[in-house]
């Protein structure tokens, strides 16, 4: 867990994610296109991936990935992001963090 925290606090916006994982790659794709640039952290290239898997669970992201923290905080899954999206709050959230200028 404290490994989590510790690189979910180096970036305004990071998102743990699997390289194979399909709502992974278009959750990136959302933050990209919103001209953000995410801290992106794939599992499975990371040799501990399997227990921060677990702790991310454990957090309440379920499944585990894509898991999005803003400002070092904890955001949710590919549904929250998607709802935080679409009803505009995502780009409050961003801007509060310092991901975005405009």
């Amino acid at each position: 867990m404290d490994r989590i925290v510790k690189i979910a606090s180096q970036k305004a916006v990071v998102i743990f994610s699997k390289s194979s994982c399909c709502m992974c790659h278009a959750i990136k794709r959302l933050f990209y296109e919103q001209g953000v640039s995410p801290a992106i952290h794939e599992l499975d290239e990371d040799s501990k991936g399997r227990e921060m898997e677990w702790a991310l669970m454990r957090l309440g992201c379920n499944p585990s990935v894509p898991a999005v923290f803003i400002g070092g905080k904890f955001v949710g899954s590919a549904n929250t992001v998607m709802t935080l999206h679409l009803n505009g709050t995502l780009k409050k959230m961003l801007r509060e963090a310092g991901a975005l200028w405009l």
